[in-house]
């Protein structure tokens, strides 16, 4: 079966797809057609939380397949509701929605600011103030809402109402701040698309107090690196700050589609019936991967992601042809001496997959890939780098 020539006759073109057609997976390992084996350091985008076709996983998500496979939010769900207590537990945050993608939890983060401000101050504090080089989605708000001009292009007019300032530039956010018309203040902690930049801790204590002292909602996307991507639940416990509205996607579900966006003290009732909602959000089947997921994100396990993110940076830093390595966890950013498309296809040709994050190698590998495995992939990329 001609898949590729299927995809390319069928499948919009939006994707500049790698040469490589996946057939099946177990745990950190992929196959090709001809039964190649690839060690994948991708995850899906950092989907795959515990690797393709986890046991575990498939069990919980097959046994609630075989129960209910969805309800509609009309009526109540067991694993949507557990699910939502356990994201508060392990948060501090006091209510959850449910949808299907990371664009979509913060485009319910938006609304959710936005309600907020204008209940408490009126209509004209709507602003949100957004990090340049952030990436928070591709509908056209969450479009208008990453600082990221090349994703604006044939996409105007945005929804309005975004405002963006450079990383570390504190006293532009002061002035927005001043001014009354901001509702909120948007950010990713590590800017994932945009390069894997972690912010620096200083000016994201900062840009808190800012935000506490205008009463400012604090949102953090954390829809790449929540659920023990960077070595803790969420990466606002590496920095000290208890944000109002917290967003999570990708690795939550483990492999099936869900967003969630979690509400703080401030804004946990700001959404009342029918203001906002969700045809498959809290789906029962993704919910009970999700509960999997999260029930075997412990401190063993981000105990063990912060020695293998030691183990790569140690391996990397200061290796021929990489010019440097940012990052935090099993969320890596590796800046080569060659383009980075020739390090990816290297790797690939060596039975490595790795992706791209802007002119860096991007590795964002399952939570659970073994010492082995993370090995002999990094030995594969130290060898295409230095070639």
């Amino acid at each position: 079966m001609n898949i590729i020539g299927k995809d390319h006759e069928y499948i919009a073109a939006t994707y500049a797809r790698y040469p490589l057609r996946i057939v099946r997976g177990k745990g950190a390992l992929a196959y090709d057609e001809q039964g190649n084996e690839y060690i994948d350091l991708g995850s899906g985008i950092a989907v795959n939380s515990f690797g393709m076709c986890d046991d575990e996983w498939v069990e919980a998500v097959t046994k609630q397949l075989k129960i209910c496979q969805h309800t509609s939010n009309l009526f109540y769900s067991d694993p949507c509701v557990l699910l939502a207590e356990r994201l508060c537990c392990i948060s501090g945050m006091k209510k959850v929605f449910f949808s299907n993608s990371g664009a979509e939890a913060n485009e319910c983060a938006i609304k959710a600011a936005r309600k907020y401000a204008a209940t408490k101050y009126g209509d004209e504090r709507y602003n949100i103030i957004t990090l340049k080089n952030s990436f928070h989605g591709r509908t056209i708000t969450t479009l208008a809402a990453t600082g990221q001009e090349t994703f604006h292009t044939d996409y105007q007019p945005l929804t309005p109402g975004f405002v963006y300032v450079e990383p570390g530039d504190l006293d532009s956010v002061e002035e927005q701040a001043k001014a009354g018309r901001a509702a909120a203040v948007m950010f990713e902690l590590i800017q994932g698309e945009g390069g894997v930049v972690p912010l620096p801790q200083e000016f994201v204590g900062r840009l808190a107090d800012i935000a506490v002292k205008h009463d400012l909602l604090l949102v953090v996307d954390e829809v790449q690196t929540g659920c023990g991507r960077t070595g803790e639940y969420f990466a606002y416990m590496k920095y000290d700050i208890i944000p109002d509205i917290v967003t999570l996607a990708k690795g939550l579900g483990g492999g099936l589609p869900i967003g969630a966006t979690l509400l703080g003290e401030k804004v946990k009732d700001v959404f009342t019936p029918g203001s906002h909602g969700s045809t498959f959000g809290g789906n029962p089947v993704a919910s009970a991967g999700a509960l999997n997921i999260l029930s075997r994100i412990d401190k063993k396990l981000l105990d063990k992601v912060k020695e293998k993110s030691d183990y790569i940076m140690k391996e990397l830093r200061g290796a021929p042809g990489v010019m440097g390595v940012t990052g935090m966890g099993l969320m890596v950013g590796i800046e080569t001496s060659k383009p980075a498309d020739e390090v990816i296809r290297r790797c690939r040709e060596m039975g490595v997959i790795v992706i791209r994050a802007k002119n860096k190698v991007r590795l964002l590998p399952p939570l659970n890939i073994s010492e082995d495995l993370l090995k002999r992939a990094v030995a594969v990329l130290k060898a295409a780098c230095a070639e």
